[in-house]
């Protein structure tokens, strides 16, 4: 079966039932599908072939939405692009992915100008953008969904393992990699996460982390399964966030920790009901305990942490309490919740040593997270290398350290790469941020190695602080001190108006090291 299914499905079960609340904009199933499949009857017209890609560049939309459905019934790879890529990045990918046809909202037309890129454009903005000479380039979105074109169109049946989605990594570190899901990778993702969180009609998703990035895109199938709402927020800006996680009446939705950060910080400030969220999500990347305290007495909701990659669809590990914790006192609970969480019902996971063992489940020994399973990509697009390199017998190394404990829930202390030696001793960088979250004004906090001509590295830290905050250095490296063993503590603290990150929210850790290992003027 395809994706597109699941569309076909819920316009089956509930045609007049809203599918999306968009600026305010309401559409039903029924239209939604119908313009889906006009779109893809119209890609099929215009010569795109099964497994051809189709980009798109766009924030949470409506339109967006459609592309991804259209695509899989074209029997197209749909290739979404990170909309904060400088153009040499994106040309770079547009080169490698060579798409059919590229989707792109009117507010990038600066950037797809600046791109190498010669294929057709269709534009989702409210105008197409006029070119140097002054005509329009590419179409109009709105000019290819016709309504008569979707009656007689036969949506493409693919097999389960053909390629579906093809995304970039964000490349933290590197050359990003194109990461191959099939249409099998995502199904099956999609009905277990519905499962797992027990999404229902009832639920209203807000897509407020992009859409472009799986954070956020696995719930397209899993809220479309289950004939839920998607409420569209393009932008992510605290105020009018929480504005529309009120409005909309957002029931569920996934956010990277930044965002939660900035969420926390702006509450206190402005008229905001969290009564409608049943449960947050949070994902991308690590959260510190003290932060998640602040998130459940915030947001008096059902919180769990999550991990995955865009190379497992994406979910590997969820902290959702199982009962015979439920029954714990709250401190209690509150220090599995800040775990990683356990294995996600889709994949087998294990943390393993150097020799492949798995370690001792006592939360102490480090390992590497390896894991296998329906939901896990494949491989690499077009680069074996790549995928010689990562998957081995079977298992995929994901690169991730971490520790498991007796009830089985996994910790992740680092990625690899980020693990800081110094003076022969291992410092995991997650241990220094979250004393550095315990402190009230830190906002967001990255903890990373730079050279030392006698340790090797020396511990570095960058911070962003609340508006208005009067903390010293001295307090922070204090209070690290007070918390961890002398040689963890941070020589240094970087105060910063924000970190650098990808388009998925996570800190590029290597842009800090680049930065401040360079000998200052």
């Amino acid at each position: 079966m395809s994706i597109w299914n699941f569309l076909e499905r819920a316009n089956e079960r509930w045609p007049e039932r809203v599918a999306v609340r968009d600026a305010g904009r309401e559409c039903s199933y029924a239209v939604l599908t119908m313009r889906a499949r006009s779109l893809a009857a119209w890609m099929c017209g215009g010569g795109v072939s099964a497994g051809d890609r189709v980009a798109v560049l766009d924030v949470n939309s409506t339109a967006f939405l459609e592309v991804t459905f259209a695509a899989a019934a074209a029997g197209a790879v749909l290739c979404p692009l990170n909309v904060r890529l400088a153009a040499r990045e994106l040309s770079e990918i547009l080169e490698r992915a060579r798409p059919r046809l590229l989707f792109a909202n009117t507010r990038f037309a600066e950037l797809v100008r600046g791109c190498a890129y010669d294929g057709r454009v269709v534009w989702t903005g409210p105008a197409r953008p006029a070119t140097q000479d002054g005509d329009a380039g590419g179409l109009a979105y709105d000019s290819v969904v016709r309504a008569d074109a979707s009656a007689t169109f036969a949506p493409r049946p693919p097999e389960p393992d053909d390629l579906a989605q093809l995304y970039f990594t964000s490349g933290t570190t590197g050359r990003p990699k194109g990461v191959i899901l099939t249409h099998r990778n995502i199904r099956v993702h999609a009905l277990a996460a519905a499962a797992e969180f027990e999404l229902t009609a009832a639920d209203r998703w807000g897509h407020i982390a992009p859409m472009f990035h799986l954070a956020d895109a696995w719930a397209t199938f899993a809220i479309t399964h289950v004939g839920g709402v998607h409420v569209m927020v393009p932008d992510f800006e605290p105020r009018s966030v929480l504005a529309a996680m009120a409005g909309e009446g957002v029931t569920v939705t996934n956010l990277v920790p930044t965002m939660l950060q900035r969420l926390l910080a702006e509450a206190p400030g402005v008229d905001f009901d969290p009564s409608g969220l049943r449960l947050l999500l949070s994902g991308g990347a690590p959260i510190a305990p003290d932060v998640v305290r602040r998130v459940i007495e915030n947001f008096r909701c059902e919180y769990a942490q999550t991990y995955g990659m865009t190379e497992t669809s994406p979910f590997l590990l969820v902290s959702l309490l199982p009962e015979s914790i439920r029954s714990l006192p709250e401190d209690e609970q509150l220090r599995y919740r800040a775990k990683t969480g356990r294995p996600f019902p889709t994949v087998e996971l294990e943390v393993v040593d150097a020799e492949d063992r798995p370690v001792a489940p006592h939360d102490e020994q480090v390992g590497e997270i390896r894991v296998r399973g329906e939901t896990v990509s494949p491989g690499y697009w077009r680069s074996p290398a790549d995928t010689a390199a990562a998957f081995k017998d079977g298992w995929l190394y994901t690169g991730d350290l971490a520790t498991v404990d007796g009830e089985g829930f996994v910790t992740i202390v680092d990625r690899k790469q980020d693990m800081i030696v110094t003076g022969g001793e291992n410092v995991y960088s997650t241990e220094v941020e979250n004393a550095l979250h315990a402190h009230p004004d830190v906002m967001e906090a990255a903890a990373f190695g730079v050279p030392d001509p006698d340790w090797g590295e020396s511990v570095r830290a960058a911070v962003v602080l609340k508006p208005g905050s009067r903390v010293t250095d001295e307090e922070l490296l204090a209070l690290c001190a007070e918390r961890l063993a002398a040689f963890k503590c941070p020589r240094a603290i970087e105060r910063l108006d924000d970190l650098p990150k990808t388009g998925s929210g996570k800190v590029q850790k290597s842009s800090l090291r680049e930065r401040f290992a360079l000998p200052r003027p």
